[in-house]
């Protein structure tokens, strides 16, 4: 297989997402493949994450854990491929299969609930609905911290959901995309700084750290030129990139996050309230108005259209190149 078959792959994953979406009734029925990787991790965590241990024992079997479950995803997709890699028709296959791991058309959905709930039951019901993708204390928001919340989730989802997955698919087709997302849901269930997870789960969340970095990096970029092709401030967002990307307490979700910011001309981040505690972060785009409405949502969402669309095109571009010169 070759970059300009995984490219095509991709291309088909991202217009069927797009348009299909993560069809509930299916997944009522059937396990979610996430869902399938998580009961996974889930089962190392209860089975060898055990408290009693000490901590350097814990972080190697974390070790072996992330490798385990790694390993055995990227197999399930070499498994999912193997029978279409001879088929000029198993990109279609391939990218059906691809599309199920995106968060392309849910990522949108779930960021505009947030506005519309505000419209239709204000902003306690806003609150509600940015609970279901932030982790900061909703109780706490108010407009302006609701609007920051949800355009962040936008900012750094666009990052992991849409253009990592896609990254690694395009180097190694469904191998990669179903070892990516192992990986970035590893993160998410034991990758956090807890008695619990700190040393199990120290591996998983480097791991994710790692394989996050280029499309992270990517990810700004596409923001900033879907900001020029709509009339946004671009060179805004690279400045805020250069200036505030590496500030983020994270190493990779800071350069969507700021570029966003500087191509809205608004100011995300800022002091937020975690499980009661209050941590005072630095703002992405100081410089921007840190006073946000619903409205920015709105203008959010927009901007994340434009970019999933430069975004498919980059694709079929690589996907025309090599398939071109095969």
């Amino acid at each position: 297989m070759d970059i300009g078959h995984h490219a095509a792959a991709m291309l088909v994953a991202l217009v069927i997402d797009a348009v299909v979406g993560d069809p509930d009734g299916i997944w009522r029925r059937l396990a979610h493949p996430v869902a399938v990787i998580g009961a996974a991790i889930g089962w190392f965590d209860r089975r060898f994450n055990r408290l009693e241990l000490d901590e350097s024992v814990r972080r190697r079997r974390g070790v072996v854990a992330i490798a385990a479950i790694t390993l055995g995803a990227a197999t399930v997709g070499w498994l999912l491929a193997f029978p279409f890699r001879d088929h000029g028709w198993g990109v279609l296959v391939e990218g059906a299969i691809g599309s199920i791991l995106l968060a392309q058309n849910s990522l949108y959905v779930h960021v505009a609930r947030v506005r519309d709930a505000f419209s239709a039951g204000g902003l306690g019901a806003a609150r509600h609905a940015v609970s279901m993708i932030v982790g900061r204390d909703p109780t706490k928001l108010d407009e302006s911290g609701v609007a920051c919340g949800a355009i962040e989730s936008a900012a750094e989802n666009f990052s992991d959901g849409v253009v990592a997955p896609v990254f690694w698919g395009l180097l190694f087709g469904l191998p990669g995309l179903f070892a990516y997302k192992a990986i970035n849901t590893a993160d998410s269930m034991i990758g956090h700084r807890t008695e619990r997870h700190r040393a199990f789960g120290w591996a998983a969340a480097r791991l994710d750290d790692l394989v996050n970095l280029p499309a992270s990096r990517l990810s700004g970029a596409i923001v900033a030129f879907a900001a020029l092709v709509t009339g946004r401030d671009w060179r805004a967002g690279l400045a805020a990139m250069r200036r505030d990307a590496g500030s983020h307490a994270s190493p990779n979700a800071g350069w969507p996050e700021t570029a966003f910011a500087g191509a809205l001309g608004i100011a995300l981040g800022g002091p937020r309230v975690y499980s009661g505690v209050t941590r005072d972060l630095p703002y992405m785009n100081a410089a921007g108005r840190k006073t946000l409405t619903i409205g920015d949502i709105g203008e959010a969402l927009r901007l994340l259209r434009a970019a999933c669309v430069v975004h498919a095109g980059l694709v079929a571009l690589i996907a025309a190149a090599f398939l071109v010169t095969a």
